[in-house]
């Protein structure tokens, strides 16, 4: 009896690890991705621009990051580097993210920092065909269905293992605000950094605005 229940218990640990190993073989090699994700669906306030035949102009970098910094209560965030991609596989990674994007015809992204350096982001905006595209795409940017990338100029201590993003589906856009700390240890509350990289955002909403 007693060699039979040792049995099961290698047996449950064999699969336990073998489980566990598939996990790491799957994600060996994938860019960092945040650790804490919020995505939103479009909206009915969207419907303005809920297709590129509705709003046919494309964006540019200096509609989307007229403000040299954003902020949001004691935090501040500089603008450090604007860059425009017409490929937005460049932009994402993952099998469902790279589908995603079939469609989409550009991406705008910008990377933040704060004054000391301790806390970097990135703000990157993709132009889809319409609302149910860009809502595909926040479903797509779900753990396990792959992520944006990171801009090349980011720090390469940019912490993913401590940061936090969010994705909305505005229209046919989809912003991404993704923020972490910048090497260090321990918990960093990056709840305003997320707050202020958020309000780059609003040259969407002036879309809405002038469709109106």
């Amino acid at each position: 009896m007693v060699t039979r229940f040792r049995l099961i218990i290698l047996a449950v640990a064999f699969v336990l690890l073998a489980g566990a190993t598939a996990v790491v073989w799957l994600t060996a090699g994938d860019p960092p991705r945040a650790a804490a994700f919020r995505g939103e669906r479009t909206s009915a306030v969207y419907a303005p621009i809920a297709t590129r035949v509705l709003d046919p102009e494309p964006l540019t970098v200096q509609e989307v990051f007229a403000a040299s910094t954003v902020t949001s209560g004691r935090v501040t965030l500089a603008r450090q580097g604007t860059e425009a991609l017409t490929d937005c596989v460049e932009a994402v990674w993952g099998t469902a993210a790279t589908e995603a994007v079939k469609g989409c015809n550009q991406v705008m992204r910008a990377r933040y920092g704060t004054p000391d350096g301790k806390v970097s982001g990135q703000f990157t905006v993709f132009n889809l065909p319409d609302a149910a595209a860009a809502d595909r795409l926040v479903a797509a940017l779900e753990p396990a269905g792959g992520f944006v990338r990171l801009a090349a100029d980011q720090p390469p201590d940019f912490d993913g293992t401590r940061s936090r993003a969010q994705a909305r589906a505005l229209g046919h856009y989809v912003t991404v605000g993704w923020v972490a700390p910048v090497g260090g240890k321990g918990n960093v509350d990056l709840t305003y950094h997320q707050v202020a990289l958020d309000t780059v955002g609003r040259a969407v909403n002036q879309r809405v605005v002038d469709a109106g």
